[in-house]
């Protein structure tokens, strides 16, 4: 139960932290799609640990292994398997917490839920998790790019840092050139340098990913329960530690006045363009053509190297002290699993509005 998204493009994920492997079972990807095996795990590198002194110094390749789905480079039209196995668990850094529930966790809710918890990395409540996730997103993409449809994410604050230049002044190529992805170059500088005192302050630090979705074609959605950007937010509501999430003019447009907030249309050659796009490319719950673009909150990560006050699986009064390797800050590494999650449902919707024909998206 809750671990497949999706509807025609549906992936289901399984495995744990601390367990031999995680891994995707993906379903819907049309026939005939030639994989480049190479772009996948470039996606694999972008979001694994121990990329930087911002980032869990844990050594994990995330190597993927396609199982089933893909013959002479192509998509067969059938379930695509891919395992990514884990290599660098330390169980034993989390032998101390056994009993205990850390602050902000889902130790407890796992608990009360199914009377039993894999307390090494949290199990199946582990950002690790992600890993399937993103290997997925990594095929989505690809599936994506027949339409030339583009996903960009890029960290947008750090703490109270924020990144007040609009995307369309930004090259957000320019977010891989840095190692907390954010594509102002002097900004970037201010975010790893933040960054990097939390973490010798032995705490965390919360953030904001940005996201850009270009050459999105106008239709993609349905109504009501199952509009676009509802799917957006659950897919982004999904991802650990994520508490916010804002499309368009999100907050700031209660700021406003109708005759401001209003996207008037206007004829560019033979297509419908919007003069303004605070819609955020969905109006109704369906994509208008214009870019889509959204806000995804992250909170501090949890673990802190620091002692707390908590309770164990007795009621009593106990400390948890902070060990293990975790992220002093989530988001870097956060940026490519929101593009994935994107691609996951943008890839969804295009099946679900054409069919399940390469030749034909």
């Amino acid at each position: 139960m809750g671990n497949s998204f999706g509807k025609l493009f549906k992936i289901t994920t399984f495995g744990e932290s601390h367990g031999i492997a995680l891994g995707v079972i993906i379903e819907g990807c049309p026939a005939g799609l030639e994989l480049d095996i190479e772009q996948i795990r470039m996606e694999m590198q972008r979001r694994k640990p121990g990329q930087s002194k911002i980032t869990t110094q844990r050594k994990e390749e995330d190597e993927i292994e396609i199982l089933s789905g893909v013959f002479e480079g192509k998509t067969t039209g059938t379930s695509i398997g891919i395992v990514i196995r884990n290599a660098d668990q330390k169980s034993k850094d989390y032998s101390h917490i056994a009993d205990k529930f850390r602050p902000s966790h889902a130790d407890y809710t796992y608990f009360e839920k199914y009377g039993i918890r894999d307390y090494r990395g949290g199990g199946r409540s582990s950002a690790r998790e992600t890993a399937a996730r993103v290997a997925a997103g990594a095929v989505a993409k690809q599936l994506l790019a027949h339409k030339g449809i583009q996903i960009d994410a890029f960290v947008s604050q750090v703490g109270d840092l924020t990144l007040e230049k609009p995307y369309t002044e930004l090259d957000l190529s320019k977010a891989e050139e840095n190692i907390v992805r954010c594509p102002d170059p002097e900004m970037a500088e201010k975010m790893i340098s933040l960054i990097d005192s939390v973490r010798l302050d032995r705490d965390t630090i919360g953030g904001v990913v940005s996201c850009v979705i270009k050459n999105t074609p106008p239709g993609l959605g349905e109504p009501v329960f199952d509009r676009l950007h509802a799917e957006l937010g659950k897919a982004m509501l999904s991802i650990n530690a994520v508490k916010g999430f804002e499309y368009g003019s999100g907050f700031e447009g209660v700021k406003m006045r109708g005759s401001q907030h209003n996207d008037a249309f206007v004829m560019e050659g033979d297509r419908v363009k919007t003069t303004t796009n605070y819609s955020g490319g969905i109006q109704g719950g369906i994509s208008n053509g214009e870019d889509i673009y959204f806000k995804v909150a992250f909170k501090p990560v949890a673990t802190i190297m620091q002692d707390q006050e908590s309770v164990n699986e007795s009621g009593d009064t106990v400390t948890v002290s902070g060990k293990g390797r975790h992220d002093p800050c989530v988001v870097p590494r956060a940026v490519p699993i929101v593009e994935a999650m994107a691609a996951l449902v943008i890839a969804d919707y295009l099946l679900l509005a054409k069919s399940n024909k390469l030749r034909d998206l």
